[in-house]
């Protein structure tokens, strides 16, 4: 059962993420992001997959298992998108008020 629920609550975070990561893309802003917040987010993701891997019941039955595992990565590489987003947009940021301040 909690393997389950585990399963239940990353897939939730996972359709969250790709929904985030394109508003990123398209509101070119970093308003209404925290840089901190998703740091957060991007280790508690390490911190699961390195879980998974120093679990042993877990690496001996990764065969059948291995989805989950899947769906922790997926997770991490669309919290890294959105981060490099962040930095992207941070630059556009700074470009607007650069040429705003210019006017």
């Amino acid at each position: 059962m909690s393997e389950l629920l585990e399963i239940m609550m990353i897939v939730s975070f996972g359709a969250s993420w790709p929904v985030n990561v394109i508003k990123s893309y398209r509101s070119r802003t970093t308003k209404g992001k925290s840089l901190l917040f998703l740091c957060l987010i991007f280790f508690g993701y390490i911190a699961g997959i390195a879980s998974k891997f120093a679990n042993e019941a877990y690496m001996a039955s990764f065969a059948q298992k291995w989805y989950v595992l899947f769906f922790y990565v997926l997770n991490f590489l669309m919290v890294g998108a959105d981060i490099c987003l962040y930095f992207r947009n941070r630059r556009l940021d700074r470009k607007k008020q650069l040429e705003q301040a210019q006017a």
